[in-house]
């Protein structure tokens, strides 16, 4: 086991991470060990998130030194994996062996546990959370004891579990349903008027693919539609030259304007396995920008025409830190704090320069907008929302609590962050 003294910092570098430990436990008898032995503890995955979600004053852990399991039942259709592995790992293992994820987010470069704890997306009119794929997981609680859930044994509370925020203990295995692998053809539309992209026009464009995307900098009334199409569902040919009144592109396109496009994942139609078509960017190149800080509002999907016009009015807000927003719908959830629990959900997420003095108030100003609408932010990016108001839009965070408080009276697995949202429930 390696035992490091040194601060650690998040993938963007605006956060240093105070532990005073930084642990890279090399089986799980190590981090048993470590867990039982600290009153403070916290996991870090890849560093992908934007706030303190993952600092501690105490221990924190990181579980990408654990063997790196894949274990395919191909008759069940599910797969285990470790703890510690990034989707690109899991993605290639599963197309080799001829099965693939229904799902996945914009970069393959996240650890699959981190993206679950946190209510990570992809896009799709019928596509949930990336966790809604758990079906089991197995974590080390407080004390150094092995747990697991199972979502058919467990499910009075499996669905508290799973998007946890790291509070329940440190993950060392899930297991994911998984199907046959199939292939992705995309298509890039550059021009788009956003007018009237409401109702009927909302539907039949984020209806027209598998995994739809729309990228905007609001100012100018435009922007970039990319049409994921899953092949064995789907036809390979784009709608039209014309379609949505937009262009078809026909060079490489990168979503952040200027970024290099060998980062993107290939385009123009050409068709392709699913784990390198459905997220924007390659592994093994940069994703997004690098230089960026992140936030990310889930809303009901009936109010995305009320949130189009407050963004298109806050444009020229927005310009002068903006690098990029996406756009992407989910269906609705079951995992009680995921962002698109009990409700069809757009979310509007938020590519921003790399300035938190700048970047900070144009985000309290654009959640100010967008509360009233029903927004949630996201759990792992930049947030002004006080905990109150966050863990007040959650139906079921009442239960959550619960979970937490009964499964870890003690708290070693809490940090401010969690603590403020517990106390505030």
């Amino acid at each position: 086991m390696v035992t490091i003294n040194a601060p650690a910092r998040n993938w963007a570098g605006n956060v240093t991470f105070g532990a005073q430990r930084l642990h890279r436990p090399a089986s799980v008898g190590e981090l048993r060990r470590v867990v039982a032995g600290s009153r403070q503890l916290r996991v870090l995955g890849s560093g992908h998130s934007f706030n303190l979600i993952a600092d501690t004053p105490g221990d924190l852990v990181r579980v990408d030194g654990l063997p790196p399991r894949i274990d395919i039942d191909a008759a069940r259709r599910r797969v285990t994996i470790g703890g510690g592995l990034r989707y690109a790992e899991v993605n290639a293992a599963l197309h080799a062996a001829g099965f693939a994820l229904a799902n996945l987010a914009s970069l393959p470069h996240i650890s699959v546990a981190g993206s679950c704890a946190t209510g990570t997306h992809g896009s799709g009119d019928s596509q949930r959370g990336l966790a809604s794929a758990v079906t089991a997981l197995e974590l080390i609680g407080p004390g150094g004891d092995t747990v697991r859930l199972d979502r058919a044994a467990d499910p009075d509370v499996f669905p508290g579990a799973v998007v946890s925020l790291g509070a329940l203990g440190v993950v060392t295995a899930l297991e994911l349903e998984i199907e046959p692998s199939y292939d992705v053809a995309q298509w890039v539309y550059e021009n788009v008027p956003l007018d009237g992209l409401d109702g009927a026009r909302f539907d039949a464009l984020t209806g027209a693919a598998y995994s739809v995307s729309t990228f905007t900098r609001w100012h100018d009334g435009r922007g970039t539609v990319v049409l994921k199409r899953r092949l064995d569902r789907e036809s390979a040919a784009h709608p039209g030259p014309g379609w949505q009144g937009g262009t078809l592109a026909t060079a490489p396109w990168h979503p952040i304007p200027g970024a290099p496009t060998e980062h993107s994942t290939e385009q123009r139609g050409v068709p392709g396995p699913w784990h390198e078509r459905l997220p924007h960017f390659r592994p093994g190149h940069r994703p997004s920008h690098g230089a960026e800080l992140q936030s990310e509002l889930f809303l009901p999907r009936a109010a995305a025409p009320e949130a189009f016009a407050v963004l298109r009015e806050l444009g020229g807000l927005l310009a002068p830190v903006l690098q990029v927003s996406e756009v992407r719908t989910i269906a609705a959830d079951e995992q009680w704090l995921a962002p698109s629990y009990g409700r069809d959900s757009v979310a509007f997420h938020f590519t921003w320069v790399l300035d938190a003095q700048a970047v900070v108030p144009v985000v309290a100003e654009l959640e100010a907008r967008l509360l009233p609408l029903g927004a949630r932010p996201h759990w792992g990016k930049v947030t002004t929302l006080p905990p109150a108001t966050v863990t007040g839009s959650y139906e079921r965070f009442a239960d959550f609590r619960r979970l937490v408080l009964e499964r870890d009276p003690d708290g070693v697995f809490r940090n401010p962050f969690v603590a403020d949202l517990l106390a505030a429930a």
